[in-house]
């Protein structure tokens, strides 16, 4: 009797089975920014057994297609080890900012010490430590094998839907305290501490669903109708999270997601009158709509109520700006350490922002950035903007082939973190990095899925 062997195309390889885990620990304990998160402790301690499993046992990864993305991550270490490496009396002393520093030890008689370019060194080896899971996942994306990469968007849709179905307990009442988060009781956030980047990834999944739905083609079959009722779910949990921004960003990333696939949809609908694709858009608009208007009757889209009822003037962003601002100019072109704007701006806020809550990001990271970073932090952040500007023109000018949509995904996903990013600090819960390393990865592919198809075939299974 001839012995049934498994497809080895079907069989995960080690480094899937890494990265697997290593998501699954991502949803469990990676959705807070804080230091002092239990969660960090777990995720980086995943991130260091990972990474010894795959240097012990696995192959070795190709990075070169993964370069650009590579070259951006060693350049934000380099910059972070080189602020905490101490510098003279006389050169620190001159660095903009530092003068009321140096009473202290003037005070105490002592002399001046060696002291790190950052102000707050400790929260800049903070920093530095957060490294370790963006580098984690790009060193496991990089030792995927071809197969095991058309695997990438179904995974990344279940750790979504995994956050949504805690989301919609937490707005259901029944509570869920996540133990490795800094999260607040009642508030819709999935197993994020911030129901602001919980709705970012919700985003996310309505660029994910669409491309996911139609990636075998001309023949969706099943998978269009479960892309569809996921759309749903995620902008019914967006209005129910109370994220104003996230349902903007999820509004943007439905217009995307549907142009990502409107090749295949076409396709599909090809054998029907051309009124019928303009009609089922326009049918399922109106079904949004529809159960948008049905939330807001029902008190349920906290997101709405928080637009219309929230004074924007009044909001701690705005009115933090300006000081903001004024530390930048301060501190400029050498900055005062990344990770040490809580302790700074305590230093620099005006007794009119005093309040029972602490300011503990610029919530605007574009800004922040050069503020923790100065000019080469100013400089690495241009360079990874003009990258993904250059690769995102390439990505879109390829044709509207699904062949062609992962590079288009990665770019719509790096863009909604661009625009949460100008009012929030999405990147630095360690979730965003995992997906923002996946998302610039797919950018990065100059083959586009010519030579090997990124998305599953029509035969193939997730």
């Amino acid at each position: 009797m001839a012995r049934h062997r498994s497809d080895p195309l079907t069989r995960p390889g080690l480094y899937a089975i890494l990265l697997g885990l290593f998501l699954c620990t991502l949803w469990i304990a990676g959705g807070a920014s804080r230091a002092d998160a239990l969660g960090q402790v777990v995720v980086r301690s995943a991130a260091a057994i990972v990474l010894a499993v795959a240097a012990l046992f696995g192959n070795r990864p190709a990075l070169r297609p993964v370069r650009p993305v590579a070259l951006l991550l060693v350049a934000a270490l380099s910059l972070a080890l080189l602020q905490l490496v101490p510098l003279p009396p006389d050169i620190w002393l001159a660095l903009p900012g530092r003068a009321p520093f140096a009473e202290a030890a003037a005070a105490s008689g002592q002399p001046q010490p060696w002291r790190p370019w950052s102000i707050v060194p400790g929260a800049t080896a903070n920093s530095v430590a957060a490294l370790i899971v963006p580098i984690t996942t790009l060193i496991l994306v990089a030792g995927l094998r071809d197969h095991e990469r058309r695997w990438l968007p179904g995974m990344m849709l279940c750790l979504i839907v995994a956050a949504t179905l805690i989301g919609l307990l937490q707005f259901s009442g029944a509570g869920f305290d996540n133990p490795f988060v800094n999260d607040d009781l009642g508030q819709v956030a999935g197993t994020f501490a911030n129901y602001n980047h919980f709705a970012l990834l919700l985003a996310m999944g309505c660029l994910l669903a669409p491309v996911w739905g139609f990636s075998n083609g001309g023949s969706p079959g099943w998978r269009a109708a479960v892309a569809a009722g996921l759309l749903i779910l995620f902008t019914l949990t967006v209005l129910a999270s109370g994220s104003r921004a996230g349902t903007a960003l999820s509004g943007i990333a439905l217009v995307i997601g549907l142009v990502l696939v409107r090749r295949p949809i076409s396709q599909a609908l090809s054998r029907y009158p051309r009124w019928v694709f303009p009609a089922m858009v326009a049918a399922i608009i109106g079904l949004i709509a529809i159960l948008v208007l049905v939330s807001i009757a029902s008190d349920r889209a906290i997101s709405i109520n928080r637009a219309i009822t929230v004074d924007p003037w009044q909001d701690m962003r705005r009115r933090g700006l300006p000081t903001v601002l004024e530390m930048v100019r301060t501190y400029f072109p050498f900055g005062t350490g990344l990770g040490s704007f809580d302790p700074l701006f305590r230093m620099h806020e005006p007794f009119d922002l005093l309040k029972p809550t602490y300011f503990n990001h610029a919530h605007d990271d574009l800004l922040e950035i050069v503020l923790d970073a100065g000019l080469p932090g100013l400089l690495l952040l241009l360079a990874a903007l003009a990258w993904w500007g250059r690769s995102s023109l390439r990505a879109w000018r390829a044709g509207p082939a699904m062949r062609h949509a992962l590079p288009r995904l990665g770019s719509a996903m790096l863009l909604l973190v661009l625009l949460a990013s100008v009012i929030d600090y999405p990147a630095r819960t360690p979730i965003m990095m995992a997906l923002i390393v996946i998302a610039a990865v797919w950018l990065g592919d100059r083959n586009g899925g010519r030579s090997t198809p990124a998305l599953p075939e029509p035969d193939q299974h997730l």
